[in-house]
């Protein structure tokens, strides 16, 4: 199965208005894309943790490149 990416929405603490995307590995070995969702909160406290300048306001699970053009 291929690895999922974790797509977390994160704003920063002091500018709301300052959002963008960070891209994690969901490592979960054959997982779908709707276990991913639902197991993503600790991984999510994990970076909000480790990047306390920044909170989370949404998160997604794709596979990698999905949205690429061919």
């Amino acid at each position: 199965m291929s690895p999922i990416d974790l797509v977390i929405t994160v704003c920063a603490v002091l500018s709301p208005s300052n959002c963008e995307e960070q891209h994690l590995i969901f490592a979960d070995g054959g997982a779908s894309l709707q276990q991913c969702a639902m197991k993503a909160p600790p991984y999510i406290a994990q970076w909000v943790g480790e990047h306390p300048k920044w909170t989370a306001v949404r998160w997604r699970c794709e596979y990698p490149h999905s949205n690429d053009k061919a």
